[in-house]
């Protein structure tokens, strides 16, 4: 294998998640057999082409034009932000501060985003635990997992089976529960009292409520509390005591000496979001399995094999009813330490299956390939953090005026890759972490940032598992979006209601609340235009559809750095800035329809790249 087959495997969709290379109907050991079957393939290769996909475009002139502005084009725009990240630049001691030490180069490092240096900072010790715990894993399985029965003459090979799955499913629950205990009281010391509390009540709502009035309690509930934790800050045990009993002082000491007991990670409730989401998947799956007949099993119905059920099998088929009122295997589920922090979201449903039957996706090699992009980009953010020192220059404050329309623009853009970056490479080690141990959770991010044009896709591959949950959860028990007429009206209403809900879950401020309204305000030209230039009409036309297309992406692009910049970088008074600046003069004008034109290049090269996985017969909506 040369270096370029084995970069090309790591970067395929195969190595980064099955689930984009096979029908989510598929079952796993066809599917494996499928994705192995497609890592491989060369698209351009023979002249088989699938329908819906067109022949290629790469070897014409026109593409090889927007090769050439690639060439001249990216580099440039990485020249921008080095510039101003230099000692020398005239920026430099506006934030000089708040750099740290590095390792590459010789230059300092920009480790200012408090969210990631939190994770970079304790890289390390999260490899060790990525080793040590599915190592501990198969250590107690080996001194205290029975064996499952040998055959005998009274006993098939599908009942010994059974017998395999439920030894193995015990023994994983176990250990689970073992390990999430002992997690949580590592990060959260004393606090892991009140995050048990909070979980208990959430499963005697599942188990206690009245059926009808379940999912009213659950959502209400699990709202409160991410309001709750916000307000009372986590419930601090000095504040507690003090309430219960002010005037006693030895209740009071108690109270602070509990709170210097906080773990690695005393603030609890700044990462329980992501449990919560796990609460409601529980209770909602319990409740729609209570929906079901269960005179019968929906695997003897469809004749299923449960050692191989596909994708959308062991997230929509209820686990069995012995495993919804097991509080073990409830806090097995929710405490999970490889997603407890950061996902990916795993259903209920889907966790109790994996933890049954071993997935036929997992391999050793595609693990370790998927490790070695792991590595790859993170390599990739240090080079970044350690030469565009973009997050910085946006933490300082700046006069965004004395910056040039190309350096603000190229701020932005950095900005948001750093963005993006900080968020893929947690989603990546907790889910690498997660294949280690024998479970396939959802990837997180499938497409890099700068891959996008439509903001509809982009929240498709973007935090996937969290899209897929707000999908089943939300979005489809509302009504969706299908439809015409009042049904449109209904799903723009409805898709402003996810974002409320999707902004108010990242964080209870105005800023992200905006961040919100603002991703449903942009998806709505998207929305019309599609309606007013559905593909079918254009079959006869396809470089005009495609030249219509771009003009829209360009638009789009536009439209979502703006909003993300608001959301996750620079705020409203930042991307005031950036567009005064970009808009405020006429170099500013001719630079922005430069920027123009050089985005609908980029545009037609993504089109061409989703054709490229067309000719090998993925088809993504995304």
């Amino acid at each position: 294998m040369t270096p370029y087959t084995l970069l090309k495997e790591v970067y395929s969709l195969d190595t980064l998640d099955t689930r984009l290379t096979t029908s989510s109907k598929t079952p796993a050991k066809e599917a494996n057999d499928i994705s192995a079957k497609t890592a491989g393939k060369d698209g351009r290769a023979g002249t088989d082409i699938p329908p819906g996909a067109s022949p290629s475009k790469y070897n014409t002139l026109e593409f090889y034009v927007y090769a050439l502005v690639f060439v001249v084009c990216v580099p440039l725009m990485y020249k921008a932000v080095w510039d101003v990240s230099q000692p020398s630049s005239k920026h430099f001691s506006e934030y000089k501060d708040l750099l740290s030490d590095g390792w590459l180069f010789g230059r300092k490092v920009d480790n200012s985003d408090g969210q990631y240096a939190g994770f970079r900072d304790n890289v390390p010790y999260l490899a060790i635990l990525l080793v040590v715990h599915p190592l501990l894993r198969r250590i107690y399985e080996s001194l205290f997992t029975p064996a499952p029965p040998s055959e005998n003459g009274h006993t098939t090979v599908a009942s010994s089976k059974l017998s395999a799955a439920q030894t193995h499913f015990t023994s994983r629950v176990n250990c689970d529960f073992i390990s999430g205990l002992v997690f949580i009281t590592a990060l959260h010391g004393f606090s892991a009292i009140k995050v048990l509390t909070i979980l208990y009540v959430n499963y005697c709502i599942a188990l206690r409520v009245p059926r009808q009035s379940m999912p009213t309690v659950t959502w209400v509930v699990n709202i409160g509390i991410l309001f709750a934790n916000e307000l009372a800050q986590g419930y601090r045990f000095s504040s507690l005591t003090e309430s219960a009993a002010p005037f006693y002082a030895g209740a009071q000491d108690l109270g602070k000496f509990l709170d210097s007991w906080g773990g690695l990670i005393p603030r609890w409730e700044v990462l329980f979001n992501i449990t919560i989401l796990r609460l409601i998947a529980f209770n909602m799956d319990y409740y729609w399995s209570l929906s079901r007949d269960r005179a019968g099993s929906p695997l003897e119905k469809k004749q299923l094999d449960p050692s191989s059920l596909s994708e959308r099998d062991r997230v929509s088929i209820p686990a069995p009813e012995s495993t919804f009122t097991s509080f073990r295997t409830y806090l097995a589920y929710v405490l999970y330490p490889p997603l407890y922090l950061a996902g990916p979201i795993l259903t209920f449903n889907d966790y109790v299956s994996q933890s049954t039957y071993k997935i036929a996706s997992i391999s050793a090699r595609r693990t370790t390939l998927y490790g070695i992009r792991f590595l790859l980009t993170l390599f990739c953010m240090e080079f970044l953090l350690h030469t565009a020192y973009v997050v910085a220059i946006s933490k300082s404050n700046p006069d965004w005026s004395t910056y040039s329309p190309f350096e603000l623009s190229m701020l932005g853009y950095f900005n948001l890759h750093i963005v993006w970056l900080k968020l893929l490479i947690p989603w990546r080690f907790f889910r690498l972490w997660a294949l280690v141990d024998g479970i396939d959770p959802v990837e997180n991010v499938v497409r890099c940032m700068s891959d996008n044009y439509s903001a509809l896709s982009f929240w498709r591959a973007w935090h996937r598992s969290y899209n897929r949950w707000i999908v089943r959860y939300v979005y489809i028990p509302l009504g969706g979006g299908a439809g015409s007429g009042t049904g449109k009206v209904r799903g723009i209403l409805n898709m402003l209601a996810v974002f409320t809900f999707v902004a108010l879950w990242h964080d209870i401020n105005l800023q992200l609340l905006v961040w919100g309204w603002l991703i449903v305000i942009f998806v709505l030209p998207e929305v019309l235009a599609t309606m007013a230039f559905p593909a079918k009409r254009w079959k006869n036309k396809p470089t005009t559809y495609r030249t219509i297309c771009g003009i829209g992406a360009v638009f789009n692009i536009m439209m979502m750095m703006a909003a993300n910049l608001v959301g996750f970088a620079v705020g409203l008074d930042g991307l005031k800035g950036l567009v005064q600046g970009m808009v405020g003069s006429t170099a500013g004008l001719l630079y922005t329809i430069v920027a123009c034109t050089a985005l609908f290049v980029g545009a037609q090269i993504m089109f061409e790249h989703r054709e490229e996985e067309k000719r090998k017969g993925i088809f993504l909506k995304f």
